[in-house]
């Protein structure tokens, strides 16, 4: 006798569906008479209840948000949980109500990041007791992605690197962290190591000696000097610029340019005119 096999449903036509091929519909079960409990129904079971707060990016008095313990394929897939051990439906006034609050700005943190289009927000409850929002960041442009299946690419994605997700981590935290509560994630530290030695090329041509030091001597890239003239021809020419302009040099202390008080040779110049620093109150 051949098997009733069920036509499959529209969605597997979908583009965000991310299977393809022969595929068809498994069978499906019989209900039980009594469902089996969930993980963590008690409070001294919960894993959410007996995670230290270093194990979150976030905490705050009431609320902790925690991350994977690895990178996934998708930019960012973070998890909201309240402190005390409630499920949706048990929360008082209170927590309902921040609920809502913590829900759209773990929203916007996350759509901040670089490469972020939308955060699909989920909730299913079956699997653990313990209050858990789902945040997933879907990549801009991947529009293939959008919709119900998002979780289900996030597992078939490749992966993101560590360092890029470590970073993201850091920021979201720091985003929740400007609204009160204490940013736990930081940024990923800079590996690096000094060369033990230094090579030089054997190809590179000798570097001539740097001639002494002397009064007219200036950088060169600033192209004023002469280099065939001598440094009493410099002294002669200073001498009469400041003859043919006597009062250049107040002009450029007391003039329109104002004082910068982190230059110490502009405050010495305004001291010795009579003049007061830039910004002090007369």
């Amino acid at each position: 006798m051949p098997e009733n096999i069920s036509p499959l449903p529209d969605f597997t036509r979908w583009p965000s569906f991310p299977f393809e091929g022969d595929m068809r519909v498994k069978p499906l079960a019989a209900p039980v008479e009594v469902e089996p409990p969930r993980s963590g129904e008690d409070a001294a079971d919960c894993v959410a209840c007996n995670t230290p707060d270093d194990a979150y990016i976030w905490i705050s008095e009431r609320w902790r948000v925690r991350a994977m313990d690895r990178p996934t394929g998708l930019p960012m897939v973070l998890i909201l949980e309240c402190r005390s051990h409630l499920d949706i439906g048990d929360l008082p006034n209170l927590l309902a109500a921040e609920l809502g609050v913590m829900t759209v700005r773990l929203e916007r943190a996350i759509r901040s990041l670089d490469g972020v289009a939308r955060v699909h927000v989920n909730r299913w409850g079956d699997g653990s007791a313990h209050l858990h929002m789902w945040f997933l960041a879907r990549p801009y442009g991947r529009l293939q992605l959008r919709g119900t299946f998002l979780t289900l690419w996030d597992d078939i994605l490749p992966v993101i690197p560590e360092q890029q997700w470590r970073e993201n981590l850091a920021l979201v935290a720091a985003w929740l962290a400007e609204f009160g509560g204490t940013a736990i994630a930081e940024p990923p530290h800079i590996q690096w190591e000094s060369p033990s030695t230094i090579n030089y090329s054997d190809t590179e041509p000798d570097t001539p000696a740097t001639p002494p030091h002397t009064e007219s001597a200036r950088p060169a890239s600033l192209d004023d000097v002469d280099p065939r003239q001598t440094p009493a021809d410099h002294r002669d020419r200073a001498a009469q610029s400041a003859t043919t302009s006597p009062d250049s040099h107040s002009r450029s202390v007391a003039g329109d340019t104002p004082l910068s008080e982190s230059i110490p040779t502009q405050r010495a110049a305004s001291t010795a005119l009579g003049a007061s620093p830039a910004g002090s109150a007369e």
